[in-house]
């Protein structure tokens, strides 16, 4: 009976995920097209907001965000985020306030009508490609040359692991400490509850909450100290996870 209501559940937060994938698409497309590229995805990334609003009110995917006292809009940052469900896009977008470069993978954009949207508003990585990883690294250090800020999953995929974190990879803390610009580690709590990777016909209905830690201060770190910065964020953000992973869910 569990997995009947969760097959069910999901063929409807997919129909409404489509739905509005179609309506948002346009807009994407227009806007696109005639905007200078910082100006159009600026507008994108308000249409997918809204998307994103509209998707989680009418799905049952909820969002909840805890510690936004900890950002500081006025200056740029690196966002370094867990990855473990396709509900995360969801969630960063709501939970974000600041216009961000979000790092994607290349593969995502052959998904129907999303790949569409997705390419015109991430920076694309191919990580089997030298080529694409520096071409990539250099599109966010001018982002946040230029006073914007950006977002890795440090994870560089989704956790498929039984455990809190997948390792991490080096990308977010050198660009980190190459460009001086300081880091908001942030944990999505039950987003691996509700739409598992491994088998999303046990999803289910509920809440995920974005929690943001405090800001880390890269001021004077060499690449030396990249290893060390690393496993900080890393134990602090697993630490966060396990020490909420008791939210409840609907």
């Amino acid at each position: 009976m569990q997995r009947l209501f969760s097959a069910i559940f999901l063929l409807y937060a997919a129909i409404i995920f489509i739905t509005l994938m179609f309506v948002a698409l346009p807009f994407v497309l227009i806007f696109s097209a005639i905007l200078p590229i910082d100006t159009g995805k600026r507008f994108i990334l308000t249409i997918l907001r809204t998307w994103a609003w509209l998707f989680s009110l009418f799905s049952f995917f909820w969002v909840a965000t805890k510690n936004k006292v900890h950002i500081n809009r006025s200056k740029s940052h690196i966002y370094v985020g867990n990855h473990g469900s396709y509900l995360d896009a969801i969630a960063v977008c709501l939970s974000i306030p600041q216009y961000f470069s979000a790092l994607g993978k290349v593969e995502m954009t052959k998904v129907p009508v999303f790949g569409l949207i997705y390419k015109r508003i991430v920076v694309l990585i191919d990580r089997s490609s030298k080529e694409s990883r520096e071409k990539s690294v250099a599109i966010l250090k001018k982002d946040i040359a230029n006073g914007q800020s950006i977002l890795i999953f440090a994870e560089g995929t989704m956790n498929q692991t039984e455990k809190p974190l997948a390792d991490f990879y080096d990308g977010a803390f050198r660009i980190a400490i190459e460009t001086q610009t300081p880091i908001i580690p942030f944990v999505m709590i039950n987003n691996r509850k509700l739409l598992p990777r491994k088998n999303v016909l046990n999803a289910r209905p509920g809440l995920i909450t974005t929690i943001f830690l405090p800001e880390i201060s890269v001021k004077n770190l060499s690449l030396e100290d990249l290893p060390t910065l690393k496993k900080k964020i890393y134990d602090l953000m697993e630490e966060a996870i396990l020490k909420n992973s008791m939210v409840s869910t609907i």
